[in-house]
């Protein structure tokens, strides 16, 4: 929360202030580089707040049983990069507890899930290929996502 002007809310857990500030200066480098980028969850929400976005601190029903990953279906935005290589709804491995709130500088959102939690964010045009996902793509058996940062690559 420090990074985008928020106190801590209840649940949220204790900052990891160096893992922020390499993991952030790592995305600032990727997206000056125009290097293909995919955020995963923590990545995504990273993403959003290195481009001037904010979380929603914590939210229910994306990470069930503690330690345990749940599904849920994501639907893609028509004419987004995840759209192009997920065209479908589907059912995705998810933990997480907080979320997108207001979207960074020139991000748009490309999922949703069915209760309107923005899902996938992407930064269209240059400087490159760059996506967020939510959920845990490593933790599924459907490559086409991962198959669409290869080809960007």
């Amino acid at each position: 929360p420090v990074h985008y002007g928020a106190e801590p809310g209840p649940r949220t857990g204790p900052p990891a202030r160096a893992r922020d500030a390499w993991e952030l200066a790592l995305i600032r480098a990727a997206l000056d580089r125009g290097v293909p980028l995919l955020g995963i969850c923590r990545g995504m929400q990273l993403l959003n707040v290195a481009l001037g976005g904010t979380l929603v601190q914590h939210i229910d029903g994306h990470a069930e049983t503690p330690g345990v990953f749940g599904r849920h279906p994501v639907k893609p935005v028509p004419g987004t990069l995840y759209d192009a290589a997920v065209p479908e709804q589907i059912s995705v491995p998810t933990y997480h507890h907080q979320a997108v709130d207001r979207l960074g500088a020139g991000l748009i959102p490309s999922a949703y899930a069915e209760d309107g939690t923005v899902e996938a964010i992407e930064l269209p045009g240059p400087p490159g290929w760059t996506l967020g996902v939510q959920w845990h793509p490593e933790m599924d058996d459907d490559p086409r996502l991962l198959q669409s940062l290869i080809e960007a690559t």
